[in-house]
């Protein structure tokens, strides 16, 4: 008996962690197949662009792209962010569904987020 619910324990791990992977990746592998420029992936590729040519992020310009990874958002406790890091060992945080910029090591990034309210005392 507590074999049988071992094993009916393990397939729904199993699907479930197979759902959360295509669900982050179905949308930009469908986009990147069809040709289309409407995906997540290239709202955040755009933004990418935006944000380097507007200043930079290093001395060459910050288009040195060493690696793009998508994270679960714990601080806001749902969702998923696009981290891409730079070269100069830098990086910007963007999120996945609307490709805005909600993080970032830059200076001249952190007019461009958003200020909280409050005192931190």
């Amino acid at each position: 008996m507590k074999s049988s619910v071992l094993i009916l324990a393990a397939i729904a791990v199993i699907l479930i962690a197979g759902g959360a992977f295509a669900f982050v990746f179905m949308d930009d592998i469908a986009d990147i197949a069809d040709g289309g420029n409407s995906g997540t992936f290239h709202k955040v590729a755009d933004k990418v662009d935006q944000v380097t040519s507007s200043g930079g992020s290093s001395s060459d310009g910050g288009s040195d792209i060493v690696s793009e990874v998508v994270k679960f958002n714990y601080q806001n406790g749902e969702g998923y962010f696009r981290e891409v890091t730079y070269k100069d060992g830098g990086f910007r945080q963007f999120d996945n569904a609307s490709g805005e910029l909600i993080g970032s090591s830059y200076d001249e990034d952190q007019e461009k987020l958003g200020v909280i309210d409050g005192n931190l005392e």
